[in-house]
C-alpha cells in the first residue's frame, strides 16, 4: 500500500489502477450464447409468446413465493403498472423517500397522484421509517419503498406500520434481485414487488421488468390496463430466454459481490473519507443480505482537502474505476412539480450533494482489485490539493 501512495493518481499523469478501464457488462457467458443460438435455430426470437416467458414467470414466482408474475418492458413501466393495479390516481398520495430514482416520482405524477417525500435514514440513506408516521394522511393510498446502493429498509417494521393503517406497499427491488431482507427475498414483502432487467442491472436483458403480487385482483387490473389487443408493455421471448441462465447464477454471484464488498470495506478502513451504508436498523433475529447493483458511500470532501465530489469521481474514473455521483434528490430536481414533504429533508439533501456510487461489474473480479480500488482512493486523498490546484488553473 505504501508503494502505491508514492505514485501520483492517474488524473495527474500517474499510471491508472485499471489501465483497461472498468469491466464491461454483461460478461461473456457460454449459457447466454447457447440461448441466442437456440433462439436463432428455432425461430423463438421472433415469437410473441413461448416457453421461455412461461419458465421465467414460474421461476420468479418460485423465488419470490408469489402467485402472480407479470413480465413487462422495464422496471419503470412496472412501477407505473403497479400504481395502476392498486387503483391509485388523482387525489391520492404516495409516500416515497426523497432520495430515490426519479422515475418513481414521475410515475406517481403520471397516474395523477401526489408524491409525499420523507427523509432518508442517516445510517443507510434509504427511506427513514422514523419519518413515516407523520407523512401518512387520509389521502395516503400507497408507500413506494426502494432498496438502494447496498442499503435495506426494514420490511418487517414497514409492513407492520402499513398494515395497521391499511396502506399497500410497493417494494422496488430493481437494484437488489436475490437480496435477503429479514429472512425474505427482496420484492416479496409488499402487495407488489418490482424487478428491473435493464442493460446495466444484475439481471439484464437490455430492457425489461417484472411485477410480482399475490393478489389476483391487482394482477387482473394490470392486465386489463396493459392489454390492448396486444401487450402494450411487453418483454420479448428472446429477453426471457436470456434471463433464465442468469437466474441460475444469481445467488452465487451475489455471494461473490458480498465477499468483495467486505474486502473493499476492510481495505478502506474507518477513516478513508468514504462512509459506507450501515443496515443497523434491521431485525437482529433475522438474516439479511444486501444486493449491490451500485455500492454507495457518502463522500466527505473535508477528508480530501475540499476536493468536490465531482472532481473525486473524475479522479476515480481516470483510474479506470466506475465511480459516479449518486441520484439527484427528488425535492432538488422536481421543485416545480406538485409534491408534499414532511420536513427539511436534510439527509436527502446531503445525499444529493455527496453520495457516490461504485458500479457493480468490478465486484465480480478479484480480491486484488478491491485493494487496487482502495489504493486509488488513498492516492487521490494524498494528492487532493494538487488536483484542486490543477483544476483551478486548467478545469478538468
Amino acid at each position: 500500500m505504501n508503494s502505491l501512495l508514492s505514485e501520483k493518481p492517474a488524473i495527474l499523469g500517474g499510471e491508472p489502477a485499471f489501465p483497461d478501464g472498468p469491466p464491461e457488462w454483461p460478461f461473456p457467458d457460454i449459457a447466454i450464447n447457447q440461448v441466442l443460438q437456440q433462439a436463432q435455430q428455432t425461430g423463438a426470437w421472433g415469437r410473441y409468446h413461448g416457453p421461455c416467458s412461461e419458465q421465467l414467470q414460474e421461476k420468479l414466482a418460485e423465488l419470490h413465493q408469489t402467485e402472480q408474475v407479470i413480465l413487462c418492458s422495464s422496471g419503470t413501466a412496472a412501477v407505473e403498472l403497479a400504481l395502476r393495479g392498486l387503483g391509485i390516481g388523482p387525489g391520492d398520495e404516495v409516500i416515497l423517500a426523497a432520495y430515490d430514482f426519479t422515475g418513481n416520482f414521475k410515475n406517481i405524477v403520471t397516474v395523477g397522484a401526489t408524491p409525499v417525500l420523507i427523509d432518508v435514514d442517516p445510517q443507510n440513506f434509504n427511506l427513514d421509517l422514523n419519518q413515516l408516521g407523520q407523512a401518512i394522511t387520509d389521502s395516503t393510498k400507497g408507500i413506494l419503498v426502494s432498496h438502494l446502493h447496498g442499503g435495506l429498509v426494514s420490511m418487517q417494521t414497514l409492513i407492520s406500520m402499513a398494515n395497521e393503517r391499511g396502506i399497500p406497499v410497493i417494494e422496488d427491488a430493481c437494484q437488489m434481485p436475490g437480496a435477503l431482507i429479514e429472512d425474505r427475498i427482496a420484492g416479496s414483502w409488499g402487495e407488489i414487488g418490482i424487478l428491473s432487467f435493464g442493460g446495466s442491472k444484475l439481471l439484464t436483458a437490455g430492457r425489461g421488468g417484472a411485477i410480482l403480487t399475490r393478489s389476483p385482483q391487482i394482477a387482473q387490473r394490470i392486465r386489463l390496463y396493459s392489454h390492448r389487443g396486444n401487450e402494450a408493455y411487453p418483454l420479448t421471448e428472446l429477453q426471457a430466454g436470456l434471463l433464465l441462465p442468469q437466474l441460475e447464477t444469481l445467488d452465487a454471484r451475489n455471494q461473490i459481490r458480498q465477499k468483495h464488498v467486505d474486502i473493499l470495506l476492510t481495505q478502506l478502513g474507518t477513516d478513508s473519507g468514504l462512509v459506507p451504508f450501515r443496515n443497523e436498523q434491521l431485525s437482529l433475529q433475522a438474516i439479511s443480505r444486501p444486493g449491490y447493483y451500485k455500492l454507495g458511500f457518502l463522500y466527505q470532501p473535508s477528508h480530501f482537502s475540499g476536493l468536490t465530489r465531482d472532481l473525486f469521481c473524475q479522479a476515480m474514473q481516470a483510474e479506470g474505476i466506475a465511480v459516479y455521483p449518486g441520484f439527484r434528490a427528488l425535492h432538488a430536481i422536481h421543485s416545480r412539480r406538485r409534491f408534499r414533504q414532511t420536513d427539511e429533508l436534510h439527509v436527502a439533501t446531503e445525499c444529493d450533494q455527496n453520495l457516490i456510487l461504485l458500479h457493480h461489474p468490478v465486484l465480480l473480479t478479484s480480491d486484488a482489485n478491491m485493494a487496487s480500488i482502495a489504493g486509488a482512493v488513498f492516492r487521490i486523498a494524498e494528492f487532493a490539493e494538487e488536483i484542486l490546484s490543477l483544476s483551478a488553473s486548467d478545469p478538468l
